[in-house]
C-alpha cells in the first residue's frame, strides 16, 4: 500500500458522488425540455471538455493519432459510437425510472458486461480461473437484485398513482424505462472495450511526451467525441420533431443552460476525478477503486434519488425491497470486482 492510497480512495468516492448526482440539476428544469438540455450537456461534458483536455495536454496530438495502427482509432471510434447510442437510453432512463434505478440497474450491468466482454475477447482462458469465476459468481446476486429492482419499481408507480386501474401507463413507461436501463447496462460499459482495443494511442502519447494520466486524455476524446454523435442526432431528431430548438432562445434560457452545464461539469468531473484517484491508488486502483467508485455511484444515487422525491408515496414495504435490490447489486460488484485480486 503506497502513501496515497486512501488519499486515492477519498477522491474516487467524491468522483463517485459526482457521477451520481450529475443528472440532479434536470430536476430543477423549467422551461427546457429533456432535448435541449441533453444536448447543452452533451456538447460541453463529451464533447468539448475532452478534446480541450487532449489538446492542452498531449503533446503533438496531431501527430500521436497518425502513428497509431488504424485499427486501433476505429475500433475505439467504433466502441465509442456504440457507448454514446447507450448514452442516449441512459439519458432517457434517468427521465422515465429516475436516478435512484437507473444507476443501480445501469452500473450493475455495465460492471459485469465490462469485464466480462474484454475477457471473452482478450483473456478466453481466464473465465474458468479465480478471476473468472468469482465473475459468473457475481451473476446471481445481480439478476436477484435487479429482479428485487423490477418488483420495487412496479410497487412505486402502483401506489404513487394511487392504485388506480389507470395506471397501467405508468406500469408501461417503467416496463420501458427499465428495459431502456438494461440495454444501457450492457452497452454502456463499450467505452471499456474502447480502451482495451486502443492502447496504442495512449502509448503514443507518452512517447510524446505525455504524462501518465494525461495520455488517457488523447484516447478519451477519440471514445468520448464518436459517442457525442448518436446523442447529437438523437437530440436534433427530438428538437427537430417536438419543434423545442425555440427554447434555446426563450426566456429562462439563461438558468437552464447553466442548469445544463452544471450538469456537464459535474459528470466529466467525476470521470476524471475516478483516473486520478485510481492512479493514485496505484496497482489496487482499476480493482478496488473501481469497485468503491461502482458502489458509492449507487449508493449515493440512491440517496440523491429518495432526497428528490422519487419514491416518494412509497411504503415501506416497497422501500425494503428498494434496500435489498441495492444490497444484492452491491454484494454483485463487490464478488467481480474482488477477482482483480487475483
Amino acid at each position: 500500500m503506497n502513501n496515497y492510497f486512501w488519499f486515492g480512495m477519498g477522491i474516487i468516492l467524491v468522483s463517485g458522488a459526482m457521477n451520481a448526482a450529475f443528472a440532479l440539476p434536470m430536476k430543477y428544469s423549467r422551461t427546457w425540455k429533456w432535448e435541449n438540455q441533453w444536448l447543452v450537456f452533451s456538447v460541453v461534458g463529451i464533447l468539448f471538455v475532452p478534446w480541450a483536455l487532449a489538446f492542452a495536454l498531449v503533446p503533438q496530438l496531431t501527430h500521436v493519432y497518425a502513428e497509431v495502427a488504424p485499427r486501433a482509432l476505429w475500433l475505439a471510434l467504433a466502441f465509442g459510437l456504440l457507448w454514446g447510442i447507450a448514452q442516449v437510453t441512459f439519458g432517457l432512463s434517468l427521465r422515465i425510472v429516475g436516478v435512484a434505478l437507473t444507476f443501480a440497474v445501469v452500473s450493475g450491468l455495465a460492471s459485469l458486461t465490462g469485464s466480462l466482454i474484454p475477457m471473452l475477447a482478450l483473456y478466453p482462458e481466464e473465465l474458468f480461473r479465480p478471476r473468472g469465476l468469482m465473475l459468473l459468481l457475481s451473476i446471481p446476486f445481480l439478476m436477484v437484485g435487479l429482479t428485487l429492482y423490477a418488483i420495487a419499481g412496479r410497487r412505486r408507480e402502483a401506489e404513487q398513482s394511487g392504485g388506480q386501474r389507470g395506471s397501467a401507463t405508468g406500469q408501461s413507461s417503467f416496463t420501458v424505462g427499465l428495459i431502456l436501463c438494461i440495454f444501457t447496462g450492457i452497452f454502456g460499459s463499450f467505452y471499456n472495450l474502447g480502451f482495451a482495443f486502443g492502447r496504442d494511442v495512449i502509448t503514443r502519447s507518452q512517447l510524446h511526451g505525455a504524462g501518465p494520466l494525461a495520455s488517457t486524455y488523447a484516447l478519451w476524446a477519440l471514445v468520448l467525441g464518436a459517442g457525442f454523435i448518436p446523442n447529437l442526432v438523437y437530440c436534433v431528431y427530438l428538437l427537430a420533431r417536438n419543434r423545442t430548438a425555440h427554447l434555446f432562445a426563450g426566456g429562462g434560457s439563461g438558468r437552464e443552460s447553466v442548469l445544463a452545464v452544471l450538469m456537464a461539469a459535474l459528470w466529466i468531473t467525476g470521470v476524471l476525478c475516478y483516473g486520478i484517484g485510481a492512479t493514485l491508488v496505484g496497482a489496487a486502483g482499476t480493482s478496488v477503486g473501481y469497485m468503491l467508485f461502482t458502489a458509492g455511484s449507487i449508493l449515493f444515487a440512491n440517496a440523491f434519488g429518495l432526497m428528490a422525491g422519487e419514491w416518494k408515496g412509497a411504503s415501506l414495504r416497497t422501500k425494503r425491497f428498494l434496500i435489498a435490490a441495492v444490497a444484492f447489486i452491491l454484494i454483485a460488484v463487490i464478488v467481480l470486482n474482488l477477482g482483480g485480486f487475483f
